[in-house]
């Protein structure tokens, strides 16, 4: 099965993996984990606002999709579809888009929001 990371999955993986469960530990190290166009953009968006101390996002997603053999989801129309049949459960834009593309691709969504298992999408944390 192939996994998609959230963004806060993502940044742990790469900057504090000990806040990632053995299980998430786990599935990301056994490969085949994608990530998503959306996660950069949150990234960019939030370190434009000073939520993130990044100082260069676009190197620090150059770098990170390196990492991702599995390689980089883009956001596309059947995406948008799932997301507008998505119930309106959690209020996050870009973790509504990740639930969407893993509904959508069939993938499982690492991730420790409790609010996001409350969505018809297979979790792993």
């Amino acid at each position: 099965m192939v996994n998609l990371l959230d963004t806060t999955t993502l940044l742990w993986t790469l900057t504090a993996p000990d806040r990632l469960s053995e299980t998430a530990r786990n599935a990301i190290a056994a490969g085949g984990s994608v990530l998503s166009v959306a996660s950069y953009w949150e990234v960019v968006i939030k370190t434009r606002k000073g939520l993130l101390p990044l100082a260069d996002p676009v190197s620090w997603w150059t770098r990170a999709a390196a990492l991702f053999p599995g390689g980089v989801l883009p956001v596309r129309a059947s995406h948008i579809t799932a997301l507008a049949a998505l119930p309106d459960l959690h209020r996050d834009p870009f973790d509504r888009v990740l639930i969407a593309q893993a509904v959508a691709e069939g993938l499982l969504l690492i991730t420790n929001d409790r609010q996001i298992a409350r969505y018809p999408v297979g979790i792993v944390w």
